[in-house]
């Protein structure tokens, strides 16, 4: 490598890092250490002498460096700032001007004339027979999206790549075509075969929107399902809700009665709580009540389990329900479905048993819950209702002074009077 070009070298990295817009994901120093292995791979290959071979070097460090400066027209920038560069490392017009050709030969529209030019483009042009053509494509379709300069969808950028590589691009030197030419095509290859798997997946999508709008237009066989899956699902879910409201009445009624008989019915054998024993029992027996009819609400119906053949054949047998074949043998069962699937009317009407007994249970579950909340509420407010009348009427208003001065001989038997004056003094 000559000092010239070592001195490119670093120079078009510092113009790139400094000067180059974050936005060229494709066109920056990456790409431009790729093409210059690449001229480099080729150079080592060919019979080329040392001067073009420096001249090639130099034009492919500064082919991309008109970025820095503006998109359309860069090449003619990237020769003013090669041509700059150079003058200033005192090199000869005939060295300036070889560079300043082969730059211009990089433009993809043109077809190069020169064997320089040739050597420059393949370079240029050489991700196209390399394994990171995907990729490398990738940056340049994000780039041009970013800068605003076009937009490709996937598909679109596809079919982009596929006409580049067939009508607009070819391998100029022999080095390219014996070693990336291959390359080049198995890349094509994927493309096309890409293009035909996304075709072919695009059908399928196609045809099956099409039969599924048309079977959902044509059978209401979707929505009675959903209507009946639906259904089934809320009254599950609000028999589930009347045995919760069920269990919870019979917990706290069973803390209820646990206190009840713990702490008051101890009391109920002195005469002088006899005033308790009223409310006590209406207290409990509230409690009682609303615990048994929350079994009740939750208590399961026992069926008989069987069927007959001829249940099955006349189409009276829900099969849907356990309480209905329970008792029966696996085979009888299995024969039992197997005809019921056979007939949808008969699935559709098995289905619609199934509901409507099931809002027949829930109807039973929420009338009884709705007795024992109403039967737990008035016993609540009946028996404080209760403990307060008994309890006045046990104690009858007092006067105050006899009170106080009641209370004052227990407090201190001592030194009380039955002055009212006493017992403030004393207190």
């Amino acid at each position: 490598m000559s000092k010239l070009v070592e001195n490119a070298e670093k120079f078009v990295f510092d113009l790139f890092k400094n000067d180059l817009d974050q936005t060229f994901l494709y066109h920056n120093y990456t790409h431009t250490e790729r093409v210059l292995r690449s001229l480099r791979e080729i150079l080592e290959n060919s019979e080329v002498n040392k001067e073009d071979s420096e001249i090639l070097e130099l034009a492919v460090l500064f082919h991309d460096t008109g970025y820095t400066k503006l998109r359309e027209g860069h090449e003619e920038e990237s020769v003013k700032i090669a041509s700059k560069f150079l003058k200033d490392n005192d090199a000869s017009d005939d060295l300036i001007a070889s560079v300043s050709e082969c730059i211009m030969a990089t433009k993809f529209k043109d077809t190069p004339k020169t064997k320089l030019g040739k050597i420059i483009r393949d370079a240029d042009a050489s991700h196209f027979g390399k394994k990171y053509f995907n990729e490398a494509s990738e940056f340049l379709r994000k780039e041009m999206e970013i800068q605003g300069v076009c937009k490709f969808s996937p598909s679109e950028w596809l079919e982009e790549n596929i006409k580049v590589l067939t009508e607009k691009h070819e391998f100029y030197t022999d080095y390219a075509l014996k070693n990336w030419q291959r390359q080049k095509e198995e890349n094509l290859a994927k493309l096309i075969k890409k293009k035909k798997k996304n075709k072919e997946k695009a059908n399928k999508e196609k045809i099956k929107a099409k039969y599924k709008a048309q079977y959902k237009n044509e059978s209401p066989e979707r929505g009675i399902q959903t209507f009946y899956r639906v259904a089934l699902r809320n009254h599950i879910k609000l028999s589930d809700i009347a045995d919760t409201k069920a269990n919870i009445l019979l917990s706290v009624n069973a803390i209820i009665i646990s206190l009840v008989l713990s702490n008051l019915m101890s009391k109920l054998d002195s005469p002088s709580n006899s005033y308790l024993i009223v409310p006590t029992l209406i207290f409990t027996v509230s409690s009682v009540v609303s615990m048994i009819l929350s079994i009740i609400a939750t208590r399961p119906n026992i069926t008989s389990g069987e069927f007959t053949k001829e249940d099955v054949k006349n189409k009276k047998v829900n099969l849907t329900f356990f309480g209905n074949f329970h008792k029966m043998e696996l085979s009888e069962y299995q024969w039992a479905i197997s005809e019921l699937l056979k007939d949808k009317d008969y699935v559709y009407s098995s289905l619609t048993k199934d509901l409507y007994f099931l809002g027949k249970v829930l109807d039973r579950k929420y009338r009884i819950l709705r007795l024992t909340y109403t039967i737990f509420m008035a016993g609540m407010v009946i028996s404080v209702i209760a403990f307060a009348v008994s309890f006045k009427a046990q104690h009858p208003k007092k006067d105050i002074k006899d009170v106080i001065t009641k209370n004052e001989y227990k407090l201190n038997p001592k030194t009380s009077t039955k002055s009212s004056d006493s017992f403030y003094i004393t207190a």
